[in-house]
């Protein structure tokens, strides 16, 4: 896959991490739009970052991609799941990362800071960048039932 745009944000427990990712992916060729924390602060709170993030991709209509931080990632992915369209997942191995792309059209991934090494988490955040979905019809069917449901509410 080539250049694309990423949101990226985190929260005080993923702000390394997240600084590290901004230089990482614009080292790569991609244009990387910070949605937040600018400074580190202990005490912030995650979800408007995390729902920045996930509206600036749902609003690019499939073209963007979004990372989102914190100390589990647990918070990030439900904050980020409350954006509609979006589908974000909790990304905690190359493996998972690569099936929430392929199976699931994940537009959002979203990490454990304090859950892994700075190279496991970069070799984690790749892959869900990296990895197109399948197209395949199950899990477009799949996506659907999810999309279907949303629309009713």
């Amino acid at each position: 896959m080539g250049a694309m745009r990423i949101h990226i944000a985190a929260d005080h427990a993923g702000f390394e991490l997240k600084q590290h990712l901004i230089s990482h992916f614009s080292e790569a060729g991609h244009d990387v739009v910070d949605h937040g924390a600018h400074e580190y602060d202990a005490l912030d709170d995650y979800p408007p970052m995390c729902i920045a993030a996930a509206e600036a991709v749902a609003a690019s209509e499939g073209a963007d991609l979004g990372i989102v931080i914190g100390g589990s990632g647990n918070g990030e992915q439900l904050a980020a799941n409350r954006v509609t369209g979006i589908r974000a997942a909790l990304i905690w191995s190359v493996e998972t990362a690569k099936l929430a792309r392929q199976h699931n059209d994940a537009q959002v991934g979203s990490l454990g800071g304090r859950m892994h090494s700075l190279e496991e988490a970069t070799a984690i955040a790749d892959a869900f960048i990296a990895e197109p979905f399948s197209g395949d019809e199950r899990h477009q069917r799949r996506i659907d039932l999810m999309k279907d449901y949303e629309a009713q509410r």
